[in-house]
């Protein structure tokens, strides 16, 4: 039986964060292929965390820095093993080692942390990324993770050639793997409120992320008094979990900035509303968030960081625009012609069906892991810089790990 073991870094939460809906995705890819999978984290479960075991998911709490984890290890006994972000590599990736060594070992980046945080430094020093701010810490570390991995996921073909074109890291050990998702069909958003029954603006986003609570504040600082001064009626709603006393304060009706944090359905906060605006400034990888605009059939303004890696150069869903004011004036444009919305609709549909077609990325995921299990000695005999690195940083992780074990015994 091909048995998975997922390490989560959180426990998904597909209704709060694109990550949680890629997780779910890439466990239904599996599932389709006969998986049978063990989920783990070291994270506690919330509210809104997708219950896995009703897809008959195996789930275990499991700690940090505590052996009992090689007895789980041993008896689940996986033939491939997929990390959720470099940081559980780096937890857990010497035990893998250790205890499944013919274990196919996957990285699922979700998104480059080490582009996301030479961004969010050009953005606070007002300077643009350059390769000083790409080279980090981070950088070290998640490429190491990558390296150290048979097989990594990338989820925007922007990063795959930031890794390979600047980093010079060698494609044989990634993949481009976008979100997956099923076609779309101009009936199905035909079901949904028209251009005539929809009315005001909106926004989502995890308010825990900082790329969506810098957005949410540029947005009531800057973008939205022009757009007010255009349609003064007008109001806009900003959705998302994790809402705090400083995101709840720029509620204002009067300005009809209205915060409404946390939504159940997130199909009716996009259907019921004519436009989604999402003028990011800084962050990575794919935004769930214009692909639920897309999906809902709902046209977007975004900025060039927004839409990156999203569209393969086909019309946008709406417009994109860096500048506040043409971002504003393009966002009434989309609102009062209907002639535009409706042509931006349409490019949303073929967006999603070129560009994340569930079926054909599926296959490609599941036939290069079968590849891969298949020449797992030669795939990694051709990796020396993965096992080279594996032979000296996990040696320093693996003794750091039963260092603090030790200690902890100690202090119990």
């Amino acid at each position: 039986m091909k048995k998975l073991l997922i390490i989560g870094f959180v426990w998904p939460e597909p209704n709060s964060t694109a990550a949680g809906s890629r997780m779910l995705q890439l466990i239904n890819a599996f599932l389709n292929n006969k998986y049978a999978i063990t989920f783990v984290s070291t994270a506690l479960k919330t509210e809104k965390s997708f219950d896995l075991e009703k897809l008959n998911i195996d789930c275990y709490n499991i700690q940090l820095n505590n052996s009992e984890f090689d007895l789980l290890l041993k008896k689940i006994n996986p033939t491939v093993v997929m990390f959720d972000r470099y940081l559980t590599e780096e937890q857990f990736g010497w035990r893998i080692e250790e205890i499944c060594p013919n274990a196919l070992r996957i990285l699922d980046t979700e998104d480059l942390h080490f582009l996301r945080n030479a961004r969010l430094n050009a953005f606070k020093k007002n300077v643009e990324v350059s390769k000083e701010l790409l080279i980090n810490e981070i950088t070290k570390r998640e490429i190491a993770s990558i390296y150290r991995c048979d097989l990594t996921l990338i989820i925007s073909e922007y990063e795959f050639d930031i890794l390979t074109n600047v980093f010079k890291v060698n494609n044989s050990i990634l993949l481009y793997i976008p979100f997956m998702l099923k076609n779309l069909s101009e009936e199905q958003l035909n079901s949904y409120p028209t251009f005539n029954q929809r009315t005001n603006f909106m926004t989502i986003g995890n308010f825990k992320h900082q790329p969506n609570w810098m957005a949410v504040l540029y947005l009531k600082e800057t973008i939205w008094p022009l757009i007010k001064e255009k349609i003064p009626e007008a109001k806009i709603s900003i959705y998302g979990a994790y809402s705090s006393k400083k995101v709840e304060q720029l509620h204002n009706v009067n300005d009809g900035f209205l915060i409404k944090g946390w939504i159940n359905s997130t199909k009716e906060a996009f259907i019921n509303s004519k436009v989604c605006l999402a003028p990011l400034q800084f962050g990575a990888g794919l935004k769930g968030k214009l692909i639920d605009a897309m999906n809902y059939g709902t046209p977007s303004v975004t900025t060039t960081l927004g839409a990156e890696g999203m569209h393969n150069k086909l019309d946008w869903n709406g417009f994109i625009e860096n500048n506040p004011k043409k971002f504003a004036a393009k966002a009434v444009e989309l609102y009062q012609k209907k002639i535009i919305w409706e042509k931006s609709q349409k490019n949303g549909i073929k967006i999603i069906n070129k560009c994340f077609d569930k079926n054909t990325f599926e296959i490609k995921f599941i036939n290069k892991i079968d590849e891969l299990n298949n020449n797992l000695n030669s795939h990694r005999f051709h990796n020396f810089i993965g096992s080279m690195l594996r032979h000296h940083t996990l040696k320093s992780t693996k003794y750091l790990s039963k260092w603090i074990e030790e200690k902890n015994k100690i202090n119990f």
